[in-house]
């Protein structure tokens, strides 16, 4: 193939520039100049950044990325086996869908769906996706570009990009192995070695890619200055410290132009101001919410009461402080759940408990987080989380429980501490899964201990409960939930006279009308919804005339 000049590839996203073509950095400049909405083009092995920046200071910046490469040919597959996913290349319009899914749950810039049709034949940008042996689920993405083919590259070489895995996913290795099999497919093309990009300070994939034998290599990349790239050009101007809940509505307030003011970043505070009002919040807790409201919030019990009468459907409860009337209660019902009467993230909660000795036990760990213990009908189902902003559903998700998936190797005990820190990595350290006497009783339900090695390829629940902060994932169902259950969401926050919340039910499924109420969140996560536009509508309910005039006009906010 003859080599082509001033090369560019489209990669769905948005083009890639090989520096190395093109002869004059001015050409270079102005096709950065050049990029498209909504899209992040790459300036790449430009060696001189110096020079092409000067053509546009104001528009362009260096990419704070290291570059690192493969050497192909002393590449050595590895000779572990796993059954438990799948890569292999785009096939469907689905897995298009799937990809820009997990590309926004990860905050990357999606890609054109008609991109997939056009590529899925190409050697030159290739798509790999790991899709779950069990369920067919996408659960994982990467790209390749083959510059030998894309643009006649002497050098046979070849790239990486847009390496996600989904943040729900529960399989190890997923990451590697995508990495693994598109070498495999790129040196099998004729590729003598691949790069890749990673922001300098991602730790933990630069030891992943070390320890697959990638080296950093002298070159640098330049971006052009737009609002997908601002944090890396700008910062984050003052809001270092705040958690992912506090930051994702702090950023969309500095995008419409209020005022922000970090009044305790490790506590989540801060204060807003536009327009001569001025409002508190902590994450999605702001001034509006009064203390009525959060005084039922906060108490299961009074919860249940006020929202029963409104005609939501309540599981029975009852207070741990009777022997006798918890053996009646639990002979009626079969199992229960047991849970402080006070408290948040699902500290002191357990679920499924079938015996009256199992419920003491639970009832004396949950008593650390609240003196007055209750004692609920167990509802069957799924969990379901649904944000209700100024009276209105925002999105839905299902939480379900965290849970392993066995590799035939590694302890029971190594392997959740590994699924903890993948959970930790992709919710900012929100997500954990504690080893505690809990999740000891849901591993011993399951037939195993802490210690044990169990069989390959068998998923174990290791809690019972699917909040977030225990280690719980979450899958949106926005677009599926049932009326039924948006109508009782939204009768809970009227009972309550709350303007943001989050309701959780227990459903047999999202797409069906029956459920059981659980409980009431008045601070609930709205990052855990994303794409959902949850802080965008939370913004919107504290400053209405910041929407957009067109937006205010169609009634949308």
């Amino acid at each position: 193939m003859t080599r082509t000049t001033d090369a560019i590839v489209d990669c769905g996203w948005g083009r890639l520039l090989f520096a190395q073509t093109f002869a004059d950095p001015r050409a270079l400049a102005e096709a950065l100049r050049e990029e498209g909405p909504d899209a992040r083009d790459i300036a790449v092995y430009v060696d001189d950044p110096h020079v092409l920046l000067a053509q546009a200071p104001l528009e362009l910046f260096l990419d704070p990325s290291h570059m690192f490469r493969l050497d192909l040919t002393a590449y050595e597959p590895s000779k572990r086996g796993q059954r438990a996913f799948v890569v292999r290349r785009v096939e469907q319009a689905r897995d298009a869908e799937e990809i820009n899914r997990i590309y926004a749950a990860r905050h990357m810039v999606t890609v054109r769906p008609d991109f997939f049709d056009r590529a899925r034949e190409d050697d030159v940008v290739i798509h790999l996706v790991a899709e779950d042996a069990r369920t067919h689920a996408v659960i994982g993405t990467v790209t390749g570009v083959d510059h030998g083919r894309g643009f006649g590259c002497a050098e046979k070489g070849s790239s990486l990009w847009c390496l996600a895995v989904d943040p729900q996913a529960s399989h190890p290795g997923v990451g590697e192995t995508l990495v693994r099999r598109l070498a495999e497919t790129l040196r099998d093309q004729g590729a003598l070695w691949m790069d890749l990009s990673v922001m300098h300070d991602n730790a933990q994939a630069i030891g992943l890619y070390e320890k697959l034998g990638f080296a950093r290599i002298p070159t640098f990349s330049v971006k052009r200055k737009n609002s997908i790239n601002e944090r890396l050009f700008i910062g984050d101007q003052g809001a270092e410290g705040l958690n992912p809940y506090a930051k994702l509505i702090v950023d969309e307030a500095r995008r419409r132009g209020i005022g922000v003011d970090v009044t305790d970043a490790e506590g989540g505070f801060f204060r807003l101001t536009h327009g001569g009002r001025s409002i508190l919040c902590r994450e999605s807790l702001s001034e509006l919410t009064t203390g009525v409201a959060m005084s039922i919030c906060d108490d299961k019990a009074v919860t249940r009461r006020a929202v029963s009468r409104a005609g939501v459907t309540v599981p029975e409860q009852i207070e741990a402080d009777d022997r006798e009337k918890i053996e009646t209660f639990l002979a009626r019902h079969g199992a229960v759940v047991v849970k402080p009467a006070r408290g948040e993230q699902g500290r002191g909660i357990a679920v499924g408990l079938e015996t009256v000795a199992d419920v003491e036990a639970a009832v004396e760990r949950a008593k650390a987080f609240c003196d007055r213990v209750l004692i609920e009908q167990m509802a069957e189902g799924e969990d379901l989380r649904l944000i209700v902003i100024d009276f209105k559903l925002v999105a839905a998700a299902v939480r379900r429980p965290a849970q392993i998936t066995t590799d035939g190797r590694s302890t029971i005990r190594a392997l959740i501490e590994a699924q903890s820190r993948r959970r930790s990595a992709a919710t900012g350290g929100e997500s954990q899964i504690p080893i505690d006497p809990e999740t000891e009783r849901c591993v011993k339900a399951a037939g195993f201990a802490l210690d044990d090695v169990a069989p390959p390829n068998q998923t174990i629940a290791v809690r019972k409960t699917a909040n977030l902060h225990t280690g719980g994932t979450i899958h949106d169902v926005t677009g599926v939930v049932h009326s039924a259950l948006v109508e009782a969401a939204v009768k809970v926050a009227r009972a309550i006279d709350i303007p943001v919340v989050g309701v959780d039910l227990m459903v047999r499924a999202p797409h069906e009308p029956t459920y059981a109420f659980i409980e009431a969140n008045e601070r609930p996560g709205l990052a855990n919804h994303e794409p959902q536009p949850t802080a965008e509508r939370f913004v919107d309910l504290l400053f209405p005339l910041s929407m957009p005039a067109g937006v205010r006009r169609m009634g949308l906010g």
